[in-house]
């Protein structure tokens, strides 16, 4: 077994399960099966609300009749999400696709199938963190570029630098404050915004 795969089912022995699901059969075979896991498991029936902030895993119900109390969806929580089908038709599977689960398990629900389950639905979930992690730095680094450009500007239209002394200006500033050179850029543009407001925009004949 790999390190990474070793790392994964060693995870499974800690996860905090919640079970959303009525009381019967069903449920007892999910319940049973995620403690002979390892799982630390708890049960609650109707769906509670808000949506629990300490859970690492939630298998939840799915269906018409929870249409209006199981409406979550993954982009609502970090916690992996499984959903849990009593049939198959195109509202069922549209609910599916709303709710964006890691996973899902159709009804009859069995002991053979639960963990593969888990250990993909984790893996899928733990890979989109990632990617959605990647996405919002690559996000902060564009809008800090444009912070850093229309500081720039500023510099460049009221200071007369050119285009490398503006930018130098702004890096040397940042290495001074120990801040980064987008959090300078920004104080260059709210100074400057500031001083717009106050009438002292003028720039130098």
């Amino acid at each position: 077994m790999t390190t990474w795969a070793r790392r994964l089912f060693d995870d499974l022995r800690t996860l905090r399960v919640l079970v959303i699901h009525p009381p019967g059969d069903d449920r007892n075979v999910l319940d049973e099966q995620l403690r002979r896991i390892g799982c630390l498991v708890t049960v609650v029936w109707p769906f509670p609300s808000p949506l629990p902030a300490d859970a690492d895993v939630v298998f939840f119900l799915v269906g018409a009749d929870v249409r209006r109390t199981g409406n979550w969806c993954a982009a609502d929580t970090q916690a992996t999400l499984i959903a849990l089908s009593d049939y198959e038709n195109p509202t069922a599977l549209k609910m599916l696709l709303d709710t964006q689960a890691h996973g899902v398990i159709t009804k009859p629900y069995r002991s053979t199938g639960i963990l593969s389950t888990l250990v993909l639905a984790r893996a899928a979930s733990g890979y989109q963190q990632r990617l959605q992690s990647k996405i919002g730095k690559l996000e902060d680094a564009i809008k800090a570029r444009r912070q850093i450009e229309r500081a720039m500007r500023i510099l460049i239209d009221v200071h007369r630098l050119s285009e490398n002394e503006a930018y130098e200006h702004i890096r040397s500033r940042a290495t001074r404050l120990r801040a980064t050179i987008g959090e300078v850029a920004t104080m260059v543009i709210d100074a400057h915004e500031a001083m717009e407001k106050l009438g002292l925009d003028k720039r130098p004949g």
